[in-house]
């Protein structure tokens, strides 16, 4: 069923928050905004005085409910069903049969592979990678019934543990994301990891529970073991690293 459409550029009078500043003399793109009437799908429409390039592509056999924000030059690909409210950012992609649930925020330049199923009450910042596979939980004691043993709502519990994924972190194929962690920024979740707590910033976790493995660069490189000694410099990009120590023991930091 195709719902009707009205995308507008935000600004002074429009829907929306207003784009994040990209950083000083950098001028960020008006942010595109699709309100359906009803649930639907569509080919994403072209706003007014917009530039074709700078319009989300949604392909027919997408699902967007109303009240989803979705920013400049983002692609929503086959089978994909985000429901809203919620906000995908710009440059964003969302790979094949990807499902994303009411009360999500995903920042600019977030990439997902096919087949993500992020849910309720999770913010992923900028420039994120998420893996084919990967699986988000919001529910530590689920239930398929109540306390009258009658078949329990399918909405998330209340009040919904939050799940946070810093900017440019990356999240290996079929990882599983537990409930009310974070993942910090840059942080690298192995493939098949099951995240049951917080993974520290530049932290390479594998394994279930997901443990520190060693450390890896803003580029993606890694940059040693568990023990990594300071300064560590990137063999790629030449980046340093200091070496810091908090509550739970190794913490790189940029130099």
């Amino acid at each position: 069923m195709s719902g009707r459409r009205d995308a507008r550029r935000s600004g002074p009078g429009a829907a929306g928050p207003p784009p994040e500043s990209q950083g000083a003399g950098a001028s960020a793109p008006p942010e595109v905004t699709i309100h359906l009437t009803q649930p639907g799908a569509g080919t994403g429409p072209v706003a007014p005085g917009r530039a074709a390039a700078d319009a989300p592509s949604i392909h027919p056999t997408a699902i967007i409910e109303p009240g989803v924000t979705i920013g400049a030059r983002s692609a929503i690909r086959e089978g994909v069903h985000v429901c809203g409210p919620s906000v995908i950012g710009r440059d964003c992609v969302l790979g094949e049969q990807t499902y994303v649930a009411h009360d999500v925020t995903i920042g600019d330049g977030v990439k997902t592979n096919g087949r993500v199923y992020v849910c309720t009450a999770v913010m992923i910042e900028d420039l994120v990678m998420i893996s084919v596979g990967v699986i988000f939980s919001n529910e530590r004691y689920p239930r398929a019934f109540d306390e009258h043993r009658r078949l329990a709502p399918s909405g998330p519990p209340a009040p919904t543990p939050r799940i946070v994924v810093r900017t440019g972190a990356t999240i290996g194929a079929g990882a599983l994301i537990g409930p009310g962690i974070e993942i910090g920024a840059y942080a690298m979740v192995g493939m098949g990891a099951v995240a049951t707590r917080d993974v520290l910033p530049h932290a390479l976790v594998v394994g279930s529970p997901a443990r520190v493995a060693g450390w890896v660069c803003v580029c993606g490189t890694p940059l040693g073991g568990v023990a990594v000694a300071p300064p560590a410099q990137c063999s790629r990009c030449g980046r340093r690293y200091t070496v810091t120590y908090g509550s739970r023991g190794r913490v790189l930091s940029p130099l």
